[in-house]
């Protein structure tokens, strides 16, 4: 496992973080995750679908679909606002241009199996690989 590397924005950028491609050098980053679909909300566009776990992204690290990085946080069963947590997992869609990250509270991890549970929500759409 890797050791816990508080990962901000100017260190992805500027700190040696754009040679990381590797989804599991991330493993065991810490990460801010501002949350825009709280658990209990549904997604603004697809009012279908709803959201059982928070749901955000990381501010000024980019993906490779032009947005900001996604993450899925688990272990927090509360709606928040932000969350700073460790990367336990990277879900890299086969099918799609993006990735996933998956922040959970430091102490805590997930199988494979219980990480593809919690975001079936989401990832059913799609033929994912999870990558701890």
């Amino acid at each position: 496992m890797c050791r816990a590397t508080f990962l901000t924005p100017e260190t992805y950028l500027f700190g040696g973080y754009e040679e990381r491609l590797e989804a599991f050098d991330l493993i065991g980053d810490i990460v801010k995750v501002t949350v825009d679909r709280p658990m209990g909300s549904y997604h603004p566009e697809h009012k279908d679908m709803y959201y059982p776990i928070n749901y955000g992204y990381i501010k000024g690290i980019m993906a490779a679909d032009g947005e900001e990085q996604d993450a899925y946080i688990l272990g927090v069963y509360e709606p928040v606002r932000e969350f700073t947590g460790r990367i336990v997992a990277v879900i890299r869609r086969l099918d799609d241009v993006e990735e996933k990250w998956v922040v959970a509270p430091e102490n805590m991890s997930f199988s494979k199996d219980e990480i593809m549970v919690q975001v079936q929500f989401q990832e059913k759409y799609f033929r994912s690989e999870i990558v701890m």
